[in-house]
């Protein structure tokens, strides 16, 4: 009977569905390089990690592999999240929001209670 149950049960939840976020996204390219950033869940948050940085088409070590980018976006529906944003040329976190649309992610850093926003996709 529990074996039934159980089975019922997993049959209701139906499959997992992956939110359309995760996964490694290109930076746009500043001051000649960007950076693999990837994109994974952190508790009920998402969370992007520095993978790889490039100058042109070579590959380097950069100092901000391995740094958190994207900190504790919660989704806000419609392919929106908000949560914060670390800047490595200041060193400095932000206020931050994400927008999902098709294959592009615009991230945006921003201050005065989101007023003012630095962007990229």
């Amino acid at each position: 009977m529990k074996f039934a149950v159980v089975a019922a049960l997993i049959a209701l939840a139906g499959p997992a569905v992956a939110d359309p976020v995760l996964g490694t996204w290109k930076t746009q390219e500043d001051d000649g390089a960007y950076a693999h950033v990837e994109m994974a869940p952190c508790g009920a948050a998402i969370c992007g990690v520095i993978k790889r940085s490039f100058r042109g088409t070579a590959e380097y070590q950069s100092e901000n592999v391995g740094k958190k980018l994207v900190i504790d976006m919660q989704p806000q529906g419609g392919g929106k999240y908000a949560g914060q944003v670390w800047r490595p040329s200041n060193n400095k976190i932000y206020t931050g929001k994400i927008e999902l649309s098709g294959d592009s992610l615009r991230l945006a850093g921003c201050v005065a209670g989101g007023l003012i926003c630095s962007k990229q996709t």
